[in-house]
């Protein structure tokens, strides 16, 4: 699958990460357009399958958190005195920044009425409030892919470009959901095809800017590198955890939402131990 030549290898190794980044994340932006492209096509998949393909996405990011960026920050403090402190508080802050985004971004999770509606009180039309709430669990994301290349250029030995590559496929595979999940509801509020496309695919947006601070982060502060790959580890599951796993439950299809995500996982944790 990612059977580069040595010197394919070197070359993007030593590319600048700023560069991989933007073609990472350019690439989990095309899927989430992808995903969102459904509008042309189908009136709307059903309540099942739409909860199949979010538990999907909630596995396939659980698995990439451990694998692709807790698991290496554990391995490069390894050897320190209390090298458990490093991914332990980067894991925390992590979710708890999402945590302070959560409160204060107004935002309205899928299915829910606009009552529902969390954060900064404001009378934003719902279309927008569910926009906003697609962009915000797509931040931690687009950090993943960032951080990951920025650790790749700095020669890191636990982070690899097959290691980094599988990630970037990771999210990449559960942005296509994510970006069905976010258009259909545009396009049953009246929305024309094209509106609908627009701003579902515009739900990704921030996964480059939030890539390339990432990137640029671990490029000039490398000692943070275990602490900010551990960071985006605690952030992807706290989206996981209040966000995408309830969502998948909501309508009552439980079997399916969690064979789902197993399979996610199961896939993810496969390329990564495959590739890496």
């Amino acid at each position: 699958m990612f059977s580069l030549t040595n010197l394919e290898n070197r070359r993007l190794v030593n590319q600048s990460p700023l560069l991989n980044t933007i073609l990472g994340t350019a690439f989990t932006w095309g899927m989430t357009a992808l995903g969102a492209s459904i509008v042309y096509f189908f009136k709307g998949p059903s309540k099942k399958i739409t909860d199949g393909m979010l538990g999907f996405s909630a596995g396939i990011m659980i698995s990439a958190s451990f694998f692709s960026l807790l698991s290496p920050a554990i391995e490069m403090t390894k050897g320190l005195k209390n090298f458990w402190l490093i991914p332990t508080s980067g894991f925390l802050i992590g979710s708890l920044f999402i945590l302070a985004l959560d409160r204060i971004l107004p935002h309205l999770h899928l299915g829910l009425p606009i009552e529902s509606a969390e954060g900064i009180k404001t009378h934003l039309h719902r279309n927008i409030l569910l926009f906003t709430a697609v962009t915000l669990h797509n931040i931690p994301e687009g950090l993943a892919v960032g951080v990951t290349f920025g650790a790749l250029a700095s020669g890191e030995a636990t982070v690899t470009l097959q290691s980094a590559l599988v990630l970037t496929l990771g999210i990449g595979i559960q942005n296509f959901p994510e970006g069905v999940a976010i258009s259909m509801p545009f396009k049953g509020s009246g929305l024309s095809n094209f509106k609908s496309f627009f701003f579902g695919q515009l739900s990704a947006v921030v996964e480059p800017i939030a890539g390339i601070l990432g990137a640029l982060a671990v490029s000039i502060f490398k000692s943070i590198l275990p602490f900010a790959l551990s960071f985006a580890a605690g952030a992807m599951i706290f989206v996981v955890i209040e966000e995408l796993i309830p969502e998948s439950q909501s309508s009552g299809n439980t079997d399916i939402s969690t064979i789902s995500a197993i399979l996610g996982f199961v896939i993810m944790m496969m390329l990564d131990i495959s590739f890496s």
